[in-house]
């Protein structure tokens, strides 16, 4: 206890900045996610293959490695990114690989027989997506798009390895400067697990509230 209380203002500052990275990745990779699951539901070849083949790439190696080709990799190209900027366009593009996933298998349960219809009354396609596509795509998707929030959350961890002072960074600090290693990664595992359950409860609350909207 003793720990927490001496090196609170640290692991209270490293937890805002675990934050910060989960929150910002993930807005920003639904934003790009969104896009790419359109692109792989197009019926032009060239973006279908385009987000087939990003998607491939970055569900198909490791986040770790990605963020240091960002970090490390980038300035040998002559782009120069900070630590925290890296950390969160890395978890950025890796997120929206999956978020696209998510998203698109939302859009393709919607019956085709609505498209068709909204599609014969000529309406938009924005539109379309917005007022007939989008409220139902959301129910089907929500539970996986929670999911992939609380995993990256976790997966902020992986910052540390590029000089982020995030929780695992400042536990492994306070772990090296105090040889308490156990009672520093306790702490920053409960930190994790509090806010990885918050998001739970929310994501339960949403469910249910959207749930009663189409009962």
């Amino acid at each position: 206890m003793d720990l927490v209380v001496q090196d609170f203002p640290q692991l209270l500052e490293a937890m805002g900045i675990t934050l910060l990275l989960g929150v910002v990745s993930f807005v920003l990779g639904c934003a790009l996610g969104l896009p790419l699951a359109l692109a792989r539901i197009s019926g032009y070849r060239l973006l279908r293959g385009v987000a087939i083949a990003y998607v491939s790439v970055f569900r198909g190696t490791p986040l770790l490695i990605q963020i240091m080709l960002v970090y490390y990799g980038l300035p040998q190209l002559g782009v120069m990114i900070e630590p925290v900027p890296s950390a969160i366009l890395a978890l950025t593009l890796y997120a929206a690989a999956y978020l696209s996933e998510n998203f698109r298998a939302g859009v393709i349960a919607v019956d085709r027989g609505q498209w068709e219809a909204a599609q014969s009354m000529g309406m938009p396609y924005g539109r379309l997506l917005r007022r007939i596509v989008a409220p139902q795509a959301v129910r089907v998707a929500l539970p996986p798009i929670g999911s992939r929030f609380i995993a990256l959350m976790k997966d902020t961890s992986l910052a540390s390895v590029v000089t982020v002072v995030e929780l695992t960074r400042a536990a492994e600090s306070i772990g090296s400067s105090t040889f308490r290693y156990m009672e520093a990664f306790a702490v920053a595992g409960l930190a994790y697990w509090l806010i990885n359950t918050l998001l739970s409860v929310g994501q339960g609350a949403l469910e249910r509230r959207l749930g009663r909207a189409y009962a």
